[in-house]
């Protein structure tokens, strides 16, 4: 016996264990959801949740509402049915009191009191005090009114007394008498109760099973949705071969999974192609441009310069420089809105890059006589590509500075608040008019006063490009005078 108790209570034992093993591990699955950061709040907004909400408070309505007919048919069908017994009843022992009086009316009372059922009978004098009948008194709350009443009344069962309920009917007679004929409708009270109850609570549990079916439909789909996010911002970040995961299922996420990394091959296939072809232009083309140059100074060199045609050939390098520039630039503005480069992001500060742009475009600023402030303003920290958010800073200032007259500011500042991270360059120069400010942005795109200044249209082309790059915002404000250039860096990629 002692062996058996003992196999019994290691056998509880491992099975507690057990299930308290599954339970941590299915509790353990849903609190990576639930208790990080906004998890229920994330369920509750999803379209799934919304949807299955609806169909739950619809179908919860829709239930209630069904019950409730039921419920009111069979309460007036058992009315009814009552309501036609009372009046049989009534209709009966009016006819024995027309032919017999008030005698024969009692000595009926007191033979169908004696037959038990659920008939009750009570005649009472004009002071509602009993004469004959199964009821013991005049029940409260009762009028003279001759309609269909509903009452509590008290019924012995042995040594105990029940309190139940009736339903019936006054008829009046001669010589202030009053004759109640009434149904025992018990049971249907009880049942009135339980539907009454009943309702609520289906309800309730309803919208309950139907809120936590909800919760775990939404739970699903938006498993299913973050692995595709989670591999979206992977190949945004520029891992080009990251795919969605395509599961069993076979369901219609399994189906959009397919097409998404048939539609990623495709787009990899064609960034490869585009890559191969910008290296083989930036090899075929750079390569044989800067030999150009280095001829061109060579043969410089060689005619000396006080040669006629040294001069022509310094024009030619200028303009050799011009196309080098131009170049780079586009190489430049292709890369970025590629997004190549995003695997080289590192927390980088604004006000370093600030520094080392000031030092090489101050002397700029000092020879052309424009007074040249960098204000930083504590250490602002970013997520980004170093080359490329210098490269933007510094075509806004040589910009600022190019159209800058004699005796004019500018100013490189920086600013953080709790949503963004600004780099600011503002000069004192003709600005760019409002209606222009949308098209300045696109590529080669010049306006009149700046045709005769030297460049290429593709300053701030490059600088749009860098800013959607680190998916922050280009902004071209009025500085009045001049222009101000902002970069607004979201705080989504100020952290590591």
């Amino acid at each position: 016996m002692t062996t058996l108790d003992t196999r019994s209570e290691i056998s509880a034992r491992d099975k507690g264990s057990a299930l308290a093993g599954f339970w941590r591990a299915v509790s353990s699955r849903f609190r990576l959801r639930f208790d990080s950061p906004g998890g229920w709040l994330r369920i509750v907004r999803t379209q799934a949740f919304r949807i299955v909400l609806v169909y739950v408070v619809l179908f919860a309505l829709s239930a209630t509402g069904l019950i409730y007919f039921t419920y009111w048919n069979t309460m007036r069908a058992l009315d009814t049915q009552s309501d036609q017994i009372i009046e049989a009843e009534i209709a009966g022992l009016s006819e024995q009191y027309q032919q017999l009086g008030m005698r024969g009316l009692a000595q009926l009372i007191i033979s169908r009191s004696m037959h038990g059922g659920q008939g009750l009978y009570l005649l009472a004098d004009a002071t509602r005090r009993p004469v004959v009948g199964n009821l013991d008194g005049w029940p409260q709350n009762v009028a003279h009114s001759g309609g269909f009443i509903e009452f509590d009344y008290e019924r012995r069962m042995g040594n105990e007394t029940e309190r139940r309920r009736a339903r019936g009917r006054t008829f009046p007679l001669m010589g202030g008498f009053t004759l109640l004929v009434a149904q025992d409708v018990h049971e249907r009270y009880l049942m009135e109760r339980l539907f009454t109850t009943t309702i609520p609570w289906t309800l309730g549990l309803t919208l309950l099973l139907g809120l936590i079916g909800g919760g775990l439909m939404s739970y699903n789909m938006l498993a299913r949705l973050d692995s595709i996010n989670r591999t979206s911002n992977e190949i945004i970040a520029g891992d080009l071969s990251r795919r969605v995961p395509v599961s069993r299922a076979h369901d219609e996420f399994d189906r959009l999974a397919v097409n998404l990394n048939r539609m990623l091959d495709r787009i990899e296939r064609l960034m490869k192609g585009v890559r191969e072809v910008t290296d083989s232009v930036a090899h075929d083309l750079r390569t044989p441009l800067n030999r150009l140059r280095n001829r061109l100074e060579a043969a410089i060199r060689h005619l000396g310069a006080q040669s006629g045609q040294a001069g022509e050939l310094e024009a030619a390098v200028q303009e050799t420089d011009q196309l080098i520039a131009t170049f780079n630039a586009l190489l430049l503005i292709a890369e970025a809105d590629a997004g190549t480069a995003r695997g080289t992001m590192a927390p980088i500060d604004l006000s370093s890059i600030a520094r080392d742009v000031g030092e090489l475009y101050g002397p700029l600023a000092e020879e052309k006589g424009v007074l040249f402030i960098l204000t930083p303003s504590g250490h602002p920290t970013i997520m980004g590509h170093p080359s490329l958010v210098a490269q933007a800073l510094a075509n806004l200032v040589d910009n600022a500075i190019k159209y800058t007259p004699s005796g004019g500011t500018v100013r490189v500042g920086m600013s953080e608040t709790p949503q963004f991270v600004e780099l600011s360059v503002a000069d004192t120069g003709p600005g760019i008019p409002p209606e222009d400010r949308s098209r300045v942005v696109e590529r080669f795109v010049r306006l009149e006063e700046s045709r005769n200044s030297p460049g290429t249209g593709l300053g701030l082309s490059l600088v749009a490009a860098v800013a959607r790059f680190h998916d922050a915002e280009l902004v071209l404000d009025d500085n009045r005078p001049g222009l101000r250039a902002t970069i607004r860096f979201p705080h989504s990629v100020t952290r590591d």
